[in-house]
């Protein structure tokens, strides 16, 4: 009995030590949500902490990037296997993403997100924007290199990272220098990046001090229905899909491994509403798992801009919170198929243009008709969907990865990856004790 109880206390300090930087970080949002309860709009004094801590974070992630995605494909052995790589991405993309058009689907069938809603008609907003033609251009290239070194252009950023890396693969012996210092610059930002998460607890604290503060009872009157239907879908979604792709991914070893690892970037990306400032973590996540880092590097920094299942759900949500408010049936296989294609368009390709989350609103206005005053009404939403959206978004690109090294590694990629991939992982919670 003695021994047991010894091997119990056992276990919960190894799972606190190992949990020990998500359990600041829980505690520290837990804090910083209870301050803006109380202090209400007062406690925007905090927000130049959680705003030094953010830009902080998106200074540093765009050269991390880059270097990440540009080194990991330079150190390929061919283009052969990023070709498989990418394609296998894009395919995992796809399927995750109308697996969460269809459980909203069924979701806003059975609990209508507009029934008895009553909202003012807003003003009307200007709704000019660019071609499809030049979204595209904008999306993934610039006019001069310069503006590549924005977060604003990522997706052009990306495009660019890869053909450095293809170039210097190609080059050989001559590239080999150029590619060490790829490698080296990939190694240097994530140090850089350590150093920057020493101050997530406050920064994530005043985050949502801020956020539960200024926007929480203002949005919650007008919204409450949605936030209902949103948010429980969300959570779901993030606890049972996400278990069920890492059990596919690794089985029992594969779930345990996945939530074991995964809890500091969840809250990261709640708690800043950013997929791109969650991608060191998730990175760090992917390489204690033991995803193959040629296959992290690539599909986390890409999955950041183009792989949004939580904003797939969100977009569905938002086509039919429009549907209820001007009255049109939200039934038939042209309706339904129409609304799972364009959110999975909003949630993915849009989202990879610069402005996208707006582009994406506009898109289902005009597609299906709607007038201008619709669309603040849906921006609306996509305002207080955005915390537990981001961290879908974000986990699903973790978990994305997993399954990509599955279908590449074969059954048994755990065991051939895990223990190199602890040892080369940087580790962010040894310098939270220093």
């Amino acid at each position: 009995m003695e021994l047991a109880r010894l091997s119990a206390m056992k276990r919960i300090r190894q799972f606190l030590h190992a949990q020990r930087f998500a359990l600041i970080l829980i505690t520290s949002i837990l804090v910083g949500s209870l301050a803006g309860y109380v202090f209400k709009k007062n406690v925007a004094v905090v927000k130049p902490v959680g705003d030094i801590f953010l830009n902080a974070l998106f200074t540093a992630v765009v050269p991390l990037v880059f270097f990440s995605i540009s080194s990991a494909v330079a150190g390929m052995a061919g283009s052969i296997r990023l070709f498989k790589i990418l394609f296998w991405m894009l395919t995992v993309f796809a399927a995750t993403g109308v697996v969460a058009a269809i459980l909203m689907l069924v979701a806003v069938q059975a609990y209508p997100p507009a029934q008895g809603v009553d909202l003012p008609v807003p003003e009307k907003v200007s709704m000019e924007h660019a071609s499809t033609g030049d979204q595209i251009v904008s999306a993934v290239t610039v006019p001069d290199f310069i503006n590549l070194l924005s977060k604003k252009n990522m997706l052009a950023m990306i495009v660019f990272a890869v053909l450095v890396g293809l170039a210097t693969s190609a080059t050989g012996e001559r590239g080999k220098a150029f590619a060490s210092f790829l490698h080296a610059g990939n190694e240097v930002f994530m140090k850089i990046i350590s150093y920057i998460m020493l101050a997530a607890p406050f920064g994530l604290a005043a985050c949502f001090a801020n956020l539960v503060g200024t926007f929480g009872p203002e949005l919650l009157k007008s919204y409450l229905r949605a936030m209902v239907l949103y948010y429980p879908i969300c959570i779901m979604y993030f606890f049972v899909a996400f278990t069920l792709y890492a059990g596919l991914a690794g089985r029992a070893r594969g779930i345990r491994s996945f939530w074991s690892n995964i809890p500091s970037a969840a809250m990261t990306a709640a708690a800043t509403g950013s997929s791109f400032a969650t991608i060191p973590l998730n990175l760090e996540a992917a390489n204690r798992v033991g995803v193959p880092k040629d296959i992290s590097e690539v599909v986390i920094p890409i999955g950041a801009t183009i792989h949004m299942d939580g904003s797939v759900l969100a977009a569905l949500l938002k086509i039919a919170f429009l549907f209820g408010i001007y009255h049109m049936p939200f039934t038939g296989i042209e309706t339904i198929a129409s609304a799972i294609g364009i959110s999975l368009l909003s949630g993915m390709v849009m989202s990879g243009i610069p402005g996208g989350g707006f582009t994406g609103e506009i898109l289902i206005v005009t597609l299906y008709g709607f007038p201008p005053e619709a669309l603040p009404i849906i921006s609306m939403i996509g305002t207080v969907v955005d915390s537990p959206a981001t961290m879908v978004n974000s986990v699903g690109d973790n978990v994305a990865s997993m399954m990509i090294a599955r279908i590449m590694g074969g059954k048994n990629w755990m065991d051939r990856k895990l223990q190199s991939s602890r040892q080369a992982a940087p580790q962010v919670e040894e310098l939270v004790e220093v």
